[in-house]
């Protein structure tokens, strides 16, 4: 497991904004809805006002299923396109999207081995076999302390 704090998630997402400042990108089109948070992110720090999404099912929570896409991004062709997602791990969505969006710069905060062939930009290496648990996914609760264990 590898455990990612909101912090840790946004340091790394406006790390990803950096990479990306030497372009300019008419749209954002966040997949989601991983994509979405550091969509967000990216569409502040790039100072980009069109943002979209594309819904796409490939997990059920920590198994991967077949691919389906819920709802298409409706976006002009001739947009310069930055399709944003949190992971790429098998590289079956960014398959897919790749496809869809040809033209587009596809980028992630991280990168497992088997997908990263796929995606422009991404900050972070990932093992394949390691899940990430995202901080959306997750919950703070109090800890006792050890005393009163």
């Amino acid at each position: 497991m590898f455990y990612v704090s909101w912090e840790a998630f946004h340091r790394a997402t406006k790390e990803l904004a950096h990479q990306l400042l030497d372009k300019k990108y008419d749209a954002i089109v966040a997949v989601s809805r991983g994509g979405l948070v550091p969509a967000a992110i990216l569409a502040r720090e790039l100072n980009i006002r069109v943002v979209d999404s594309i819904c796409v099912a490939s997990y059920e929570h920590d198994k991967q299923g077949s691919l389906s896409v819920l709802k298409d991004a409706s976006l002009p062709d001739s947009t310069s396109l930055l399709i944003v997602d949190d992971l790429v791990d098998t590289g079956e969505t960014a398959k897919a999207l790749r496809e869809h969006f040809p033209k587009a710069c596809f980028v992630t905060v991280y990168a497992k081995p088997q997908g990263k062939p796929l995606v422009d930009h991404y900050v972070t290496d990932i093992e394949q076999d390691t899940w990430i648990q995202l901080p959306w996914d997750m919950e703070l609760a109090y800890s006792a302390p050890l005393a009163e264990k």
